[in-house]
């Protein structure tokens, strides 16, 4: 395991516990980021760095009892408080890492990724990872229940210019990975940056 793996689960392992108990007003604004990833009956979606698998229940409604919900996460615990809270009863959990996938080549239509970007080691690649499973067309949703602004300030520090969520970092960093920009918002009620995926 590389030194940023070992890293990104100590960080989220030690937190997991209460996790939920920390951010316990987000359900809504995750319900309206899946609503926007425009999904239909019978879709296949992974969530991608699932953590507590928050997203998990909107995205099951927005599939149906007929679609396929992933929820992919690199730190046990997580995957574990998921369980606890009854959300791997909305899809299938699976303890994986973003750059490298058990799933097959173009095998769904979209990606749900919360807070994931941050926390990517090498974001060219693992963003070109997600554009390997997601059928042309299909869609990503990089999202996080707060903005930029409203982060930093939260954690103690300014937005620097090389941040990878600014829309001028983004969009080039995505196109260079397999994806088109198609949508960016970046207020402070949420952070919501919508990708499709190149032919």
């Amino acid at each position: 395991m590389s030194d940023d793996h070992t890293h990104v689960q100590e960080f989220f392992g030690s937190r997991a516990a209460d996790w939920d108990a920390r951010f316990p007003d987000d359900g809504p604004v995750y319900a309206a980021a899946v609503t926007e990833l425009g999904l239909r009956e019978g879709d296949r979606v992974l969530d991608a760095g699932c953590g507590t698998g928050r997203a998990l229940p909107p995205l099951r409604d927005a599939v149906g009892p007929s679609g396929v919900v992933l929820g992919a996460d690199l730190t046990p615990a997580m995957l574990e408080a998921a369980v606890r809270a009854g959300r791997d009863r909305a899809g299938q959990l699976l303890l994986a890492d973003v750059a490298g996938l058990p799933l097959r080549s173009e095998s769904l239509d979209a990606v749900f990724a919360a807070g994931l970007v941050a926390h990517l080691p090498n974001p060219s690649e693992n963003l070109r990872e997600l554009a390997r499973v997601v059928r042309p067309a299909g869609t990503l949703a990089l999202f996080h229940p707060i903005g930029r602004a409203a982060l930093a300030a939260r954690q103690g520090r300014r937005i620097t210019p090389d941040d990878l969520r600014a829309e001028t970092n983004l969009r080039p960093l995505l196109s260079g990975s397999g994806w088109r920009l198609t949508s960016y918002v970046d207020e402070d009620s949420r952070f919501l940056a919508l990708a499709v995926r190149l032919p």
